[in-house]
């Protein structure tokens, strides 16, 4: 399979998003197997916390801003900040504190989310490519909706021959960083979780060098689960909660 400039280290044939799809037809594997490679790409940089995904201890379940149409994007949200005495912000002399600075950080991390949208709208030929949550993630679950399952899944890699990579990047980059062993703690009680609503053979994440590599599929060169299988969609869904924000289609 042709590699793309959002391939990146892979453990065992894995990337850093979950296996989206796999059946029998080769439209819908590829389409697994695009989620899976862009997962490395984004997981090693991003699961190793030094660049992350976004940040914050909200479930997988939280809000979002819904496909637009043509270039349309919400707007960015106000983050609203602690403000000291003096009408300061924090403890600094400067008016400038943390949650100043962590406001500034989630801001901008959600205006490029949103240029690398118009970007997969526009110069991607997605139309209908979904708003990013306003934590600033990506929607997986809305991506997923508009991939063509006939395509070689580029809705998941910066659109046709990575036209909108550097934007993805840029996105990346701009994440908050996130902590290590909370989303290993969060991505095994999803697998557990998993397996005990029908899917005996996922397997759970693990930690080595202080990476999280995520858990799902025990095969992902030669995919042994079926996401869309009815019982695997139910799972999913009974699980969702269990993984923090962020991480939803990590694995």
């Amino acid at each position: 399979m042709e590699r793309s400039p959002c391939e990146g280290p892979t453990v065992d044939g894995m990337s850093n998003l979950r296996m989206s799809d796999h059946t029998t037809s080769r439209g819908a594997a590829f389409r697994g197997t695009a989620r899976l490679r862009l997962a490395a790409a984004v997981a090693a940089p991003l699961l190793a916390f030094s660049v992350a995904c976004g940040g914050g201890d909200d479930s997988g379940s939280g809000g979002s801003g819904g496909s637009g149409n043509g270039d349309e994007v919400a707007s960015v949200p106000e983050e609203p900040t602690a403000k000291g005495k003096g009408g300061k912000s924090g403890t600094g002399g400067n008016g400038e504190g943390p949650s100043d600075s962590a406001a500034e950080g989630k801001s901008a991390f959600y205006d490029a989310q949103l240029t690398y949208v118009r970007c997969m709208r526009t110069k991607a030929g997605v139309k209908d490519f979904p708003d990013p949550r306003l934590s600033g993630y990506l929607d997986w679950p809305k991506i997923d909706e508009v991939v063509d399952p006939n395509g070689g899944g580029e809705e998941y890699k910066g659109g046709k021959d990575a036209v909108c990579f550097p934007e993805m990047e840029k996105a990346m980059n701009l994440a908050p960083k996130r902590d290590a062993q909370k989303d290993y703690e969060s991505m095994l009680a999803h697998a557990k979780c998993m397996r005990e609503k029908g899917v005996s053979r996922f397997t759970n994440p693990t930690m080595s060098g202080g990476k999280v590599l995520p858990g799902g599929d025990p095969s992902p060169g030669d995919p042994a689960l079926d996401p869309s299988s009815p019982a695997y969609k139910q799972a999913r869904e009974a699980c969702r909660s269990k993984l923090l924000e962020g991480l939803d289609g990590m694995q």
